[in-house]
């Protein structure tokens, strides 16, 4: 483990060494992740003081919301601020808190999707047993159970990475701390990291998986017997945000997670990383605005009630 103690530091070498590239990577970036903040902001603070929104949907959705803050905080800002000052180095203790918040707030994610998932399966298929299921203390306790289990899974994730020693290059082919490319850093053999951190993301994923598809045939399968169209047509619009949230996650983080370990960069890194470190918490809370109903009605009301009191 001598190794390990030397090792202090590493270096990010995701983005061009040239200093105009380096400045318009700032700017994209710091533009997405301002936009991303204020939108999730405004999502929590609309579901926080709208009493219309005060439901389980919108409660896990502000959880969600909250979470895509935390996500996209845990890479973007030490990139920026990398490009800025033209400094790509992070610490060894820098680089294991990257890691371990990115699988802590990503697995998170996964689990809320479930339980949103979840959470329409009972509005839409059981009704009448809605409230009596999906109670505010039972929401509080799968919200608490999901956001701890979630922060033990990325403890024991982390540490299996970094419980081998890290050899002396410390090149990181990526702007951030990236799995697979700290795995190739490791200097003993990485076969057993590598399976041991591959079978746990495949058995957390497979289950969240499983589960979100059982929920989503269930749903059609009422939704289909319904006899109004537009009943089926607002069921479904309840639905399809969420939808789209979870194709755009899956999708985007199984590119990342069935990479090889790399030990260079290349520009299909960069894009398949961006990909799925910083558009779902970009667009998660645009798609739940312009296609949740109700977020619009209540984005409506608060700026109503803005213009009602700067003309009093």
């Amino acid at each position: 483990m001598d190794n390990l103690t030397e090792v202090t530091e590493f270096l990010l070498m995701g983005f061009s060494d040239i200093c105009e590239l380096q400045i318009l990577h700032a700017g994209l970036f710091l533009l997405i992740y301002l936009t991303a903040v204020v939108w999730n902001v405004l999502i929590m603070i609309i579901i926080t003081f709208d009493q219309y929104l005060h439901r389980p949907m919108y409660f896990f959705l502000k959880n969600l919301s909250f979470l895509d803050l935390c996500y996209v905080s845990v890479t973007v800002p030490k990139s920026i601020h990398s490009s800025l000052t033209h400094s790509n180095s992070i610490s060894y203790l820098g680089c294991v808190a990257q890691v371990y918040f990115f699988f802590a707030f990503a697995s998170a994610e996964l689990a809320f999707l479930t339980v949103m998932s979840y959470d329409r399966y009972v509005a839409i298929c059981h009704p009448l047993q809605y409230e009596a299921i999906m109670t505010s203390e039972k929401c509080h306790h799968i919200a608490a159970i999901a956001w701890l289990s979630c922060f033990i899974y990325a403890s024991v994730h982390t540490g299996n990475i970094f419980w081998e020693p890290i050899s002396r290059y410390r090149k990181i082919h990526q702007f951030f701390c990236d799995i697979s490319h700290v795995l190739a850093l490791v200097s003993h053999e990485v076969f057993f990291a590598e399976f041991v951190s591959l079978a746990l993301s495949s058995c957390f994923v497979l289950v969240c998986f499983v589960l979100m598809i059982i929920s989503y045939i269930q749903i059609f399968s009422t939704v289909l017997r319904i006899p109004s169209v537009e009943s089926r047509a607002k069921a479904f619009s309840t639905c399809s945000p969420q939808l789209i949230v979870i194709m755009l996650f899956l999708t985007t983080g199984l590119f990342g997670a069935l990479g090889p370990i790399a030990k260079t960069s290349s520009i299909q890194d960069l894009v398949i990383a961006v990909a799925y470190t910083v558009l779902p918490p970009f667009l998660n809370p645009i798609i739940y605005s312009l296609r949740n109903k109700e977020i619009k009605a209540a984005i409506w009301r608060i700026f109503e009630k803005i213009n009602s009191l700067q003309i009093r």
